[in-house]
């Protein structure tokens, strides 16, 4: 298997679409609170032409198999260090994973990430996606906040009138 890595361009606009929406349809099944109807979650071409980010391809025979995204974003101020690489993108076509396409990707978007003075790396994953965990975890990523959601809708709210 000969494979490259390399920066994505806008003429990869096409084929990184139509993986936005293999991601998200993956992520419906772990997430309830997604729209039904056709959504997408990334500017892809604000991320591909950002001085602040960067996309970055896998390419096997001269065809996209992979992808990821780096970020510079600030921080919180309170925190120790003032800016972060937040990840995200991550796919891998059915065809090709297993073959650690991954992290190829995400080695690249760490480099990329020091190459720039950004030593503080995040993402999201959702808590079920057991794969993707062992996938991040492999990588040296530690579990670190648990995001908490309840729909009160059709609930009926256990919290005391009166609080003390």
């Amino acid at each position: 298997m000969d494979s490259t890595i390399r920066k994505a361009t806008l003429k990869d606009l096409p084929i990184l679409l139509e993986f936005e929406q293999g991601i998200i349809q993956a992520e419906r099944s772990f997430d309830t609170t997604l729209k039904a109807e056709h959504i997408t979650y990334y500017d892809l071409s604000e991320l591909i032409t950002s001085e602040n980010s960067v996309v970055f391809v896998v390419e096997i025979n001269k065809q996209i198999v992979a992808s990821g995204y780096a970020k510079i974003k600030p921080d919180k101020p309170y925190l120790k260090h003032d800016k972060q690489g937040y990840l995200g993108f991550m796919f891998v076509s059915e065809k090709h994973r297993g073959k650690q396409l991954n992290q190829l990707i995400m080695n690249a978007l760490l480099k990329w990430c020091q190459s720039r003075g950004v030593y503080e790396i995040k993402l999201d994953v959702y808590h079920d996606n057991i794969a993707a965990i062992k996938a991040y975890e492999k990588v040296g990523f530690k579990k670190h906040l648990i995001n908490m959601r309840l729909n009160i809708e059709n609930f009926d709210v256990l919290v005391p009138d009166k609080l003390s």
